[in-house]
């Protein structure tokens, strides 16, 4: 078996066209030493930086992030096999109280990438497949679905996060003991409009003090 290990960092990468391509495309990786010979393996660890964000709406890694590739490309008959790690920076919200939620986001890719030609290429979905173009396999798809996967839909600051007051929109973790509104009905509101006056000074309808008059 022919090994060969590449290091890399994005912004020291081989030549300067190398290093071109690695920002303009950081998840491209050239396969052309592994030669297309079955059990040949290469090595990449590598950081990347991310030109859009990775993940859901509530939660992702954001645009312009670091990315830390670990990973080995192996040539098989089909294909290359690409196995290893994948992790990054995450941030977002609560999806109850909104408040910035933050973290770590790591993922294991195991993906085939097929040869030009080769009966899996020829014989599956275009969308069911990775495919291998002019020497180069891209694996932003890859880590899109994987880091999708991985990261949840509603991410909490806490899980018993209470979230917000439905009538003031305070944080409930932070609102007082008891927090609690006065709700009027409706139907009663415009009562409670016009008679707030008399209420609280305690006159009855007519201008009297109670008990006077007699």
């Amino acid at each position: 078996m022919l090994a060969v290990t590449e290091r890399a960092v994005t912004s020291h990468v081989g030549t300067p066209d190398a290093a071109a391509e690695s920002r303009r495309d950081p998840f491209v990786l050239d396969v052309r030493s592994l030669s297309r010979r079955a059990g040949t393996m290469t090595e990449t660890h590598r950081t990347v930086t991310t030109p859009a964000k990775i993940g859901g709406e509530m939660i992702a890694i954001p645009e312009n992030s670091e990315v830390d590739l670990d990973l080995r490309l192996e040539s098989v008959t089909e294909g290359v096999l690409v196995t290893g790690t994948v992790c990054g920076e995450t941030a977002g919200q609560c999806a109850r109280c909104l408040e910035p939620v933050d973290g770590t986001v790591s993922i294991f890719l195991t993906e085939l990438f097929a040869y030009p030609d080769s009966e899996t290429e020829q014989t599956t979905d275009a969308d069911d497949v990775y495919r291998i173009v002019d020497d180069r396999l891209d694996l932003e798809q890859a880590i899109i679905d994987a880091v999708a996967d991985e990261l949840p839909m509603s991410p909490l600051c806490a899980d018993d996060c209470p979230g917000l007051c439905q009538v003031c929109g305070i944080r409930l973790a932070i609102a007082e003991p008891g927090h609690a509104h006065d709700i009027i009905d409706p139907r009663w509101a415009k009562l409670a409009d016009k008679f707030p006056a008399a209420e609280e000074s305690g006159e009855t309808s007519s201008g009297e003090e109670p008990g006077a008059g007699s």
